[in-house]
């Protein structure tokens, strides 16, 4: 891909079942690169899971080289040890794309369903055909955890191109008060 083509790999983190999805940005143009999953053996203990996450990831990493890492939260279950493990698989991931000096966005999945479908109750097939039209393709994935991932990227791509984004907001507070000391008062003692 050309310097000016931004990737972004989009994750919807799984112990069993992980999607990923890789999208293309030049200008205002998105093309899909690539959806998939990583199907992990549920007879493995835990442990080997997540450090097949680490590897399948580093592999997805040094062949498409994106700039980005968008992951998709953890949905809040009953299921304490269901959370856990998730937890961990998507931790993995994080550390997995930080390490390879990639910048990582999370977002809920709401947020993802919202971005994409404008309703965020949207159900899988809904993102799926969202996707459809506006990236252009017809496959129909094995897994719908690939397109969640692809979805994941494109909701990053949104949230990162938005005029709203870049106009007036400031990142912390010390850049905030730089731009607007007139708003920062004493306390009184």
């Amino acid at each position: 891909m050309a310097n000016n083509t931004k990737i972004i790999l989009g994750i919807d983190p799984g112990t069993i079942i992980m999607g990923y999805g890789l999208i293309a940005v030049k200008g205002q143009q998105v093309d899909i690169i690539k959806m998939d999953v990583l199907k992990l053996n549920p007879k493995k203990d835990h442990y080997e899971r997540l450090q097949a996450i680490h590897e399948r990831m580093n592999k997805i990493i040094l062949e498409h080289k994106p700039v980005c890492c968008a992951i998709e939260a953890p949905f809040f279950g009953k299921n304490v040890q269901s959370m856990l493990k998730l937890g961990r698989a998507q931790g993995v991931a994080i550390a997995t794309a930080m390490q390879a000096g990639l910048t990582v966005a999370e977002y809920s999945p709401k947020k993802v369903k919202q971005s994409i479908t404008g309703n965020g109750n949207a159900n899988k097939e809904q993102v799926w055909q969202m996707l459809q039209r506006i990236l252009k393709f017809t496959e129909v994935p094995e897994y719908l955890d690939a397109t969640d991932a692809l979805a994941v990227a494109v909701c990053h791509h949104f949230q990162d191109s938005s005029p709203l984004l870049t106009t007036g907001k400031s990142k912390g507070w010390d850049k905030f008060l730089q731009q607007n000391p007139e708003r920062l008062t004493k306390a009184k003692g």
